[in-house]
């Protein structure tokens, strides 16, 4: 199933645009700026991304040109949308290499048709012979067949690390909503046990979350290609045994 990264601050228009893939039968994750949209992508290693250009934290033009330095990202086509229609700004999103610009309010079909011709484009660049030299039909042959296995492996590990994001995502959050309730109630009680309480529930939660972030680098560790298949082979690739 193709994957598409939607970065995109507006909550409805994100809502909507999920949806609108999803429809398609796309697989599809989404970020609210572009901070968590460059986490995603370098994680989850899209097929597509479509990012708003005016955002928080990092704008879509950072966004770009971050993925575009790492060699695992530097070739998803990528397509900004945006409220403005300004040939800079067009020029500058191309510059960095942008494959479409949708300008706000686009259609569905728009936005289809769009993400069909940058997929069958990438595609095709995809499968082009890298070297010169050899037979072309052995040589495309070969390439083919390399580049299914690395997009095998590349579609295991890219699964597991979604997991353990989305679960990572969710602790944090719970740990969170307990920090956020024991600050609310020491600002509205004067109760002493209370406060003793609150307190309580601060340390506990801040212990957790420590605990899960020093988890997530030593998994990230383990999650070599070569573990990552070993797990698959074992029906260990699960967030919640590696996790637990």
């Amino acid at each position: 199933m193709t994957k598409i990264l939607v970065i995109e601050d507006e909550e409805a228009v994100r809502l909507n645009l999920v949806e609108m893939l999803e429809a398609e039968d796309y697989d599809v994750v989404s970020a609210q700026n572009g901070m968590i949209g460059v986490m995603w992508a370098l994680d989850y290693i899209p097929d597509l991304i479509i990012s708003d250009v005016m955002m928080p934290e990092l704008d879509g033009y950072g966004v770009l040109n971050t993925l575009r330095q790492d060699s695992a990202t530097a070739t998803i086509p990528f397509i900004f949308l945006t409220a403005k229609a300004d040939k800079g700004d067009i020029r500058e999103g191309m510059e960095l290499g942008a494959d479409d610009y949708l300008t706000k309010p686009f259609s569905r079909d728009e936005l289809l048709q769009s993400i069909t011709v940058r997929l069958k484009k990438h595609l095709t660049m995809m499968q082009q012979p890298q070297h010169a030299s050899g037979s072309p039909q052995v040589q495309q042959e070969n390439s083919s067949d390399e580049l299914q296995q690395k997009l095998q492996e590349l579609q295991q590990s890219a699964g597991i690390h979604k997991e353990l994001l989305k679960k990572s995502h969710q602790e944090m959050s719970n740990f969170l909503a307990k920090i956020n309730m024991a600050i609310y109630m020491l600002q509205n009680t004067t109760s002493e046990a209370q406060r003793d309480r609150c307190l309580e529930i601060l340390q506990e939660a801040c212990t957790e979350e420590i605990e899960l972030l020093n988890q997530i680098p030593k998994l990230q560790e383990l999650l070599t290609p070569e573990n990552v298949k070993l797990l698959h082979q074992l029906n260990l690739g699960n967030s919640q045994n590696l996790l637990s």
